[in-house]
């Protein structure tokens, strides 16, 4: 799963048309999602926006924005063009690259300037064509064909053809880079094989048959050669694409274009006139001219803008505040979608990192402390110290259920039943920790290891996030009973991010990894030791436990069968290992609320993004 959220996923079908988190790992790129163009333009209710581009940034006309052939029809209901669709967020971006973006923040703007090959329907886990009009694979089920539209373009205008693609995945395989999806696109060490046959023909030969192949490489971002090839060449890519980055030099093939970023107040979209997509009238998409992320300063200030009719959409309704939107929706504003469980799990998890920083020498984390971390039964202890139960009745008001696995119980397909639960007993934690040499030494109430060294430990989390903050307190509160001295610091979601991925300065976290598409390979990142976002110790040289080799052999196992069978025991076992070894400690998972304005058109809510109500973005229309 490359799974996202501070929230990153997992999800998928065995069968080669299904997906929803690869639209978060490689980009569930063509949705909506905005920040504000100015609190003026938020004083009036009946948004009209700014009017649709008059030509590219060159000063071109209509006549300059030819359709591809054939273009793209998109199967809803025609609608109305115009507005501006108005999002608030309390998160900036912190970049536009498709191929190193891994954080939702980020996420949520580059699912819409950016398409791959292959697009994905949602709700019916279905795909369907996008810059490929078609595609066809041989009989070895390891070479694949994609057909490009013809007179594709760029938001800049420029042609985008087979080398585009091939370039993107240059991109992506280059040592030089940290690509997030790059994990999922190997075979035991071993890259896909990519090469255009002509300007519209790529072919795509993998090492082996690979399951999930369509909607994976399919939906790729492709990024623009004429661009970015610089970057690339001066091995400076990582930074291309950038939040500083000129508006007018970010370009993509989405329905949206960047049109302008300011910090900590907008990310501001505008219609990309050169989109591929029609609806059945032949009128082109995405119908908003604008699309406004507008930042504030934390969750409840997003719930009040969408209450007082600042923003059109509230795509994560908290379970604590499901009543009040409820009520305020029978007001008939904006509609309430209901959406019940979904794939997305919170979790606390330990920082097991063995290395050492390169600059200071110092190890990452201290040798005292992995010492405690690195054991299974101190992770299973802590797992019986929270009281999962409470969790979900006092903090997410009866909207949850304890969860104690990888798997989620909304993917019927692929969920392991049969994993061992954690219930709350503070006896059975001091027991597992006895068994390791950890008790209360001196009858002073707290816990000491062999060695004498009192446990203790700091739990990051996620500012601006109620939920997180509460049940940080909780847990602080539960482990304070059990002996331990734990204390919590909250910080800015990219600076955890920043500890996660690069510094590996922290040593305890509590975050969650959001949605996810519910076939096991978009785990990929997640749970492969080399993966990027193995976030407990992640881009191991080798594994540095039996049991996360044992992982890496089932996942490149399921990833070679089309047979479900064979698929479904490996994943099974995956689920028991890391329901054993608890490298992330799971706490609740809750149940699942949007909301969007109710005169908004061609709105299909799913679960099965983190994207619930905007995940087809290009199709949503006023209806006034």
């Amino acid at each position: 799963m490359a799974d996202k959220t501070l929230s990153t996923g997992s999800r998928f079908d065995y069968s080669l048309d299904s997906m929803a988190r690869i639209q978060q790992i490689l980009g569930a790129w063509r949705q909506a999602v905005p920040a504000l163009l100015s609190a003026l333009l938020l004083l009036g209710c009946g948004r009209t926006g700014s009017p649709p581009p008059q030509g590219d940034r060159t000063g071109g006309g209509a006549a300059a924005y030819p359709l591809p052939d054939p273009p793209l029809v998109y199967p809803c209901e025609p609608g109305r063009p115009g507005g501006r669709l108005v999002i608030a967020t309390f998160s900036d971006p912190k970049t536009f690259n498709p191929i190193t973006q891994n954080e939702q923040s980020s996420d949520d703007i580059v699912r819409m300037l950016f398409s791959g090959m292959v697009d994905y329907d949602v709700p019916k886990q279905a795909a369907r064509p996008a810059l490929a009009e078609s595609w066809s694979v041989a009989p070895d089920q390891r070479t694949w064909t994609f057909k490009l539209r013809k007179n594709l373009r760029w938001s800049d205008g420029h042609p985008l053809t087979a080398e585009d693609v091939v370039f993107t995945w240059q991109v992506i395989y280059d040592t030089n880079i940290n690509s997030v999806m790059v994990d999922i696109f190997r075979i035991d060490g071993r890259n896909f094989d990519v090469s255009a046959k002509d300007d519209l023909t790529v072919q795509i030969v993998t090492p082996e048959a690979y399951a999930p192949f369509l909607v994976y490489a399919g939906g790729v971002p492709i990024i623009p050669k004429h661009i970015l090839a610089e970057s690339v060449a001066k091995t400076n890519f990582v930074s291309a694409y950038g939040i500083n980055t000129p508006a007018a030099q970010l370009v993509g093939s989405g329905p949206f274009r960047l049109k302008e970023y300011k910090p900590a107040e907008k990310t501001l979209l505008e219609r990309n006139p050169y989109f591929y997509g029609v609806d059945s009238k032949g009128q082109r998409l995405p119908y908003f001219d604008n699309v406004i992320y507008t930042v504030v300063p934390d969750m409840n200030a997003m719930s009040l803008r969408l209450f007082s009719g600042e923003s059109d959409v509230h795509e994560a309704v908290r379970p604590d505040e499901y009543e009040r939107f409820k009520s305020e929706a029978a007001k008939g504003k904006f509609v309430l979608h209901d959406l019940g469980p979904g794939l997305d799990r919170s979790f606390l998890f330990f920082n097991m990192n063995t290395n050492r920083n390169p600059t200071t020498g110092k190890p990452y984390v201290d040798p005292v402390k992995l010492k405690w971390f690195r054991n299974a039964k101190f992770r299973q202890a802590i797992s019986h110290a929270i009281d999962r139960e409470g969790i979900c009745r006092t903090i997410l008001g009866g909207r949850a259920e304890p969860n104690y696995s990888f798997g989620s119980k909304a993917n019927l397909r692929w969920y392991n039943s049969n994993v061992v639960e954690y219930p709350f007993s503070l006896e059975k934690s001091r027991a597992l920790l006895k068994e390791i040499g950890i008790e209360d030494r001196n009858g002073d109430g707290k816990l000491e290891d062999a060695e004498g060294h009192p446990i203790q430990f700091l739990i990051h989390t996620v500012l601006g996030n109620p939920l997180r903050e509460k049940i940080v307190v909780l847990l602080q509160s539960d482990f304070k009973k059990l002996g331990l001295d734990v204390t919590t610091k909250l910080m800015d979601f990219n600076n955890l991010g920043d500890r996660i991925y690069s510094s590996f300065d922290y040593e305890a976290m509590l975050a969650a990894l959001g949605g996810g598409d519910t076939d096991p390979a978009s785990s990929m990142n997640v749970l492969r030791s080399d993966g990027f976002s193995h976030w407990w110790f992640p881009r191991q040289k080798s594994p540095s436990t039996e049991w996360e080799a044992r992982i890496d052999q089932l996942m490149s196992l399921q990833v070679r069968t089309l047979d479900y069978g064979e698929r479904k025991k490996a994943v099974d076992e995956v689920q028991s290992i890391m329901n054993r070894e608890l490298p992330y400690i799971y706490t609740a998972s809750p149940l699942h609320a949007a909301a969007i304005r109710s005169d908004i058109g061609n709105v299909r809510a799913t679960v099965l993004t983190t994207h619930r109500v905007t995940w087809n973005a290009e199709e949503l229309y006023f209806k006034k």
